[in-house]
């Protein structure tokens, strides 16, 4: 058995070795620190320190040399290549995009010793690891095309797409790892998307390896290793090729890959993994691109976390929320009761997953947190070639995705736009009821998307009727 990684604080899960981010309370940051995409494409250089006082002192201190980066990109200049760091706006000024930064120092770093040390100055909010989350992806199975209606059938998907056909200004982010760029689901389908990965070197632990792009911020959300975006992509936007069409039906897919591949200890399989500061990025680019819906489907446990600390995706998740985003989590495959982050967020929408029957999968993390499950135990979806049959909450989250979508679609059509947490409690209320009654942490039951499509429909006829009166 290896010693323990001296990045790694208390025992931890992964972290990136000499890496960790550091939030300054607001009226704190310099204003000279260039963004990490511009540095990554050598548009800018990194700063050397954050205050020329006691945060650079520790630093030094504990780590030698320090390279700084923003993490945040400001909405209005993500398309101005080396001046990404200017123009921020109050939104992102008020929840510490504009003074969120990625520090980087020796490899050997006992991170959790700095991280404990930078907490305890004034001018620092926040200070944690580079934690890494993964996307859980058991190998998928070979994939029966006659087996894919059954899923979509339960939550009343077809009769669903018939009634409301989907809008295609309607943006659905898929967070994930990256794409095929030609397949028969997606022609025409996906929009231009981004990539955020940037992980360095080939290990982050032992016996961690990192497989193919994983070092360079470009336009091109591809990754020829894991399909795991895919297969939630074929749920949320497939067109009807071989599969039964997405439940977010003609809204327009926004691919942001944040999920590098790697090859886990003992497990010859590649799964999705990223670093914190690389999905933060890659979920405010989507809120920025124009993204309605983004689907989530990674997550980090509550117990993978030293105490102490704010929990991974909490700004971003605010930011999102902030600008009218429906986020839609995983809740976890752990098959306990806890909270996997970003799913336990208030405002949220966690899914959790049932088998065949209508029941709760035995994997599926429960929570007071769970909204409501959807299928998620051997979906017939898209992979980066052909098809395949996957399993996990990872795939029952695209499917309330992309109701979610409709949904959106459906209030716009009928010029009554629908914020996330009505959206939300109509899913909740028209989820049909689990098989043998209710299943506590596990949500409401099952997601039904005719049957929310029809609750939306008559709370905007009550609005109306309500206007109507109010008129005469």
């Amino acid at each position: 058995m290896s010693a323990p990684a001296p990045w790694l604080p208390h025992g931890a899960g992964y972290a990136v070795p000499g890496a960790l981010l550091v939030k300054l309370r607001v009226g704190e940051a310099p204003p000279a620190v260039p963004a990490r995409l511009d540095v990554m494409r050598r548009l800018g250089t990194p700063a050397q320190g954050l205050d020329g006082g006691p945060i650079d002192r520790l630093l030094r201190h504990h780590g030698g040399a320090a390279r700084v980066t923003r993490v945040y990109s400001a909405a209005q200049s993500v398309h101005r290549p080396g001046a990404r760091h200017l123009g921020y706006d109050d939104v992102e000024h008020a929840l510490g995009m504009a003074a969120t930064f990625l520090v980087e120092v020796d490899r050997t770093t006992p991170i959790g010793t700095l991280v404990d040390a930078l907490r305890q100055l004034p001018a620092v909010e926040h200070a944690c690891p580079h934690w890494i989350a993964t996307a859980p992806f058991e190998l998928p199975a070979a994939a029966d095309l006659d087996d894919a209606w059954a899923p979509r059938v339960r939550v009343n998907g077809p009769d669903a797409l018939a009634y409301e056909t989907g809008d295609p200004a309607i943006v659905v982010a898929i967070v994930d790892t990256g794409i095929a760029p030609v397949h028969p689901e997606f022609v025409d389908r996906w929009r231009a998307g981004f990539d955020t990965v940037q992980l360095k070197g080939t290990d982050l632990a032992a016996g961690v390896t990192l497989l193919g792009d994983h070092a360079r911020f470009d336009r091109r959300p591809y990754d020829p290793f894991v399909g795991h975006g895919m297969g939630c992509a074929g749920i949320i936007g497939a067109s009807g090729a071989c599969l039964p069409p997405g439940l977010a039906g003609a809204a327009s897919l926004l691919p942001i890959r944040v999920l590098g591949a790697a090859r886990l200890p003992g497990r010859p399989d590649p799964v999705g993994m990223g670093a914190l500061a690389d999905i933060d990025c890659g979920m405010k680019i989507a809120v920025d691109l124009g993204a309605k819906v983004i689907n989530m489907s990674f997550g980090t446990p509550d117990s993978a976390l030293a105490n102490g600390g704010a929990k991974p995706h909490e700004d971003v998740v605010r930011y999102a929320l902030a600008h009218g985003c429906v986020l839609v989590a995983a809740s976890g495959n752990s098959g306990r009761d806890e909270a996997f982050w970003p799913a336990a967020f208030d405002g949220v929408i966690a899914v959790g997953a049932v088998d065949a029957s209508g029941r709760p999968a035995h994997f599926t993390t429960s929570g007071a947190h769970v909204a409501l499950c959807a299928p998620g135990e051997r979906i017939v979806t898209a992979a980066l070639r052909g098809y395949q049959c996957a399993t996990g909450t990872s795939f029952a989250a695209p499917f309330v995705a992309g109701a979610a979508a409709l949904l959106v679609s459906r209030a716009e059509r009928r010029a009554s736009p629908i914020d996330g947490a009505t959206l939300r409690a109509l899913l909740v209320e028209s989820a049909s009821p689990f098989p043998g009654g209710s299943a506590p942490g596990y949500g409401s039951g099952v997601l039904d998307v005719r049957a929310a499509l029809a609750a939306l429909d008559r709370r905007i006829d009550r609005e109306e009727d309500d206007a109507d009166a109010d008129d005469g």
